[in-house]
């Protein structure tokens, strides 16, 4: 089974750089995004075989997320049942015959970690969130998390320590999630790999120069570790600040 997950920064500029194109030729069996910046009805989507799960944020043009499957869920939830953390449509689950996916695109703390307060809250409830669904059966959880775990995850890491996405409290909350009984896909195969990003600021020719973080994931229940048959990235695709990643598992 082969999974993609791309936050596209915007749908409907992403479609005018070559989003169907690479789509059609990743032919995933599930592909999940994130950053739509849509409401209902500002964009018709032709996937034929695809079954279509959107999530819209109560502000217009922000957030997001999206779920596009061959395979037809038992069972589509929107949110994580909390109303203050339901707002922004940040959260799509599809229940599998043999998993659960978990589509998020988590809160950045922002410029000045305005919102971190907020983000640490939102953390705990998430991680209870996919626990209670883990007690059921596996789950897959693709996105966005905005955090880079570890220094080998981003290319400057002594100038970034207090800065959104790599301060000690974000990357305390991947490690509590981990503990908790998931594995990080790309580590799990690649623990050594540098210079193995996700993200490239818009600014300085940073993508060019590589000069980027690993803050998009899939991470997969501990128990089913070993049903991973690869973990990629694919860097070379453009059309957002992200690039796209990719899981492929034996079911």
């Amino acid at each position: 089974m082969k999974l993609v997950s791309w936050n596209v920064n915007g749908l409907r500029a992403c479609l005018g750089k070559g989003f169907l194109d690479y789509f059609k030729e990743i032919d995933a069996d599930i592909f999940s995004i994130q950053e739509t910046k849509l409401q209902a009805g500002q964009v018709e989507l032709e996937l034929e075989g695809y079954e279509q799960y959107w999530n819209y944020a109560v502000k217009k043009g922000y957030s997001g997320t999206a779920v596009f499957t061959k395979i037809r869920p038992l069972w589509v939830k929107l949110g994580i049942g909390i109303e203050e953390h339901d707002q922004e449509g940040r959260v799509i689950t599809a229940e599998f015959k043999d998993f659960y996916l978990v589509n998020v695109y988590t809160p950045n703390s922002q410029r000045g970690l305005t919102r971190l307060e907020y983000r640490m809250d939102w953390e705990d409830a998430f991680r209870n969130y996919v626990l209670q669904l883990d007690e059921q059966k596996p789950v897959i959880i693709c996105g966005d998390t905005n955090v880079a775990h570890k220094e080998i995850d981003l290319k400057n890491p002594k100038t970034n320590r207090k800065n959104a996405g790599f301060t000690d409290e974000e990357r305390q909350k991947m490690t509590e999630l981990l503990e908790a009984g998931f594995v990080d896909s790309f580590r799990y195969l690649y623990p050594d790999k540098e210079e193995a990003y996700t993200w490239w600021s818009y600014m300085n020719r940073a993508r060019e120069r590589n000069i980027g973080w690993r803050i998009d994931y899939f991470i997969v229940s501990d128990r089913i570790k070993d049903q991973i048959k690869d973990a990629q990235i694919h860097s070379h695709v453009m059309g957002s600040d992200h690039c796209p990643v990719a899981l492929e598992i034996n079911f």
